[in-house]
């Protein structure tokens, strides 16, 4: 069984799963991240969003293993939005990696995903 989206990016955060208080912020933060990768073109084309804890991840990977580092950069764009660190440092290693993932994503979608640009 998968693992629920909001539970996982909960354990991240530092947020232990039977506290709820957070749930609406941090629900709110994780589908504005996957609205950022449906624009990338990764996930469903229609888009995906979470309401609850019932969701997960193979929910919106569909199994796809090579798209497995949007865990990660689900987690760390959250992270900046709801509990950004105090030191620019911190900030900004934060920033690379969800750069680095970005381009990753980008590439791995372009590799599976191709499709020819129409001429206008």
């Amino acid at each position: 069984m998968s693992e629920s989206i909001l539970t996982s990016v909960k354990k991240i955060l530092g947020i232990d799963d039977g506290y709820v208080v957070f749930d609406v912020d941090v629900t709110l933060h994780i589908n504005s991240v996957f609205s950022t990768l449906q624009q990338l073109g990764i996930g469903p084309a229609e888009g995906f969003a979470i309401e609850d804890d019932t969701a997960t991840w193979d929910d919106f990977l569909d199994g796809s293993l090579p798209f497995n580092a949007v865990k990660t950069y689900v987690c760390l764009r959250v992270k900046l939005l709801f509990d950004p660190p105090t030191t620019s440092y911190f900030i900004e290693a934060i920033e690379k990696q969800v750069k680095e993932l970005e381009w990753r994503l980008n590439s791995v979608r372009e590799e599976t995903e191709w499709t020819e640009p129409v001429e206008v």
